[in-house]
């Protein structure tokens, strides 16, 4: 009874729930747990033009209500991609946006040039905000005109939607959401892992090999909502909202701050089933509130 349809730029999807980055592949070892099928979209893992080994272990630390991660997008490469990946997750109705991550402008676009060939492609998700990697990654997310330049180099050679995601480890993201946006950003997916550390009081020493790491989980969720609200309030594309969303009323609170779709991301670890008991919350949520349209929840916080 309820019409959880969501328009995300360009697409519709079923509902507005999707996976984050990173944290689902293209959904194989999840495929076992639940239907695919019902996702909004499957977000996939980071992919570069050539094969990324990651940072050395260990690259990940648990931490009080999250975690510390550090594993530097390793990706065997988009040629791999395409040939092992693609064909399987194409069996299922369910749009794929794909993640794409570079050293430089010129690999990005690389990596969108060979994408642009496979059909099963939906979107993309332009990731300029990765803080596990020594080139490009975060560094073009930190400064507006270098974001704009990533963002305008991909758009100018795809009419498939591209959607970028935003660091918040900056002093104003709205600065940078407005720079991307001005530049063809489709819509903002926001907030990536928050920059932090521990350390292990035994061995006097990092945690983590690479030293600092992202954090993600419930721990960041407060800083998510706040750059999603600031940002809803300053562009005029759609908002993929995450960080830290474990719930439906977690889900439903990126919603009311402004985001029109959520993704599910450290979640997912916890439980692999975790984003369709999230999508089914929404619906008896919006049932039990006299909400037919999924849509009215989106940025519908009263002040």
């Amino acid at each position: 009874m309820v019409d959880l349809t969501t328009r995300l730029g360009s697409l519709t999807l079923k509902n507005p729930v999707t996976v984050a980055s990173g944290t689902f592949g293209v959904g194989r070892d999840f495929a076992q747990f639940i239907d695919l099928n019902r996702l909004g979209a499957i977000t996939s893992k980071g992919v570069s033009g050539d094969p990324w080994p990651g940072n050395a272990i260990p690259r990940i630390a648990e931490t009080p209500s999250g975690m510390l991660n550090s594993i530097g997008l390793q990706n065997p490469g988009v040629e791999n991609f395409c040939v092992e990946e693609l064909p399987w997750v194409a069996q299922f109705d369910v749009p794929l946006i794909v993640n794409v991550s570079g050293h430089s402008v010129e690999e990005y676009v690389r990596v969108i040039q060979r994408l642009e060939l496979e059909p099963s492609v939906t979107a993309y998700e332009i990731n300029i905000s990765c803080p596990n990697v020594d080139a490009g990654g975060m560094a073009f997310g930190v400064d507006p005109r270098l974001a704009a330049s990533v963002v305008s180099a991909c758009k100018a050679i795809t009419a498939r939607d591209c959607y970028v995601k935003l660091s918040p480890n900056v002093t104003d993201i709205v600065q940078i959401a407005i720079a991307c946006v001005d530049a063809g950003a489709t819509a903002l997916s926001l907030i990536n892992t928050v920059l932090g550390m521990a350390i292990d009081v035994r061995t006097r020493r990092p945690v983590l090999a690479r030293k600092v790491g992202g954090l993600s989980g419930p721990a960041i969720k407060p800083i998510a909502l706040r750059m999603v609200y600031e940002v809803a309030h300053a562009v005029d594309v759609p908002i993929i909202g995450m960080g830290g969303i474990s719930c439906a009323e977690d889900a439903i609170e990126f919603l009311l701050a402004g985001a029109s779709v959520v993704a599910v991301g450290t979640g997912n670890f916890i439980d692999p089933t975790m984003t369709i008991q999230i999508i089914e919350g929404i619906e008896r949520y919006c049932y039990e509130e006299g909400i037919m349209q999924i849509e009215q929840l989106v940025g519908a916080l009263r002040d």
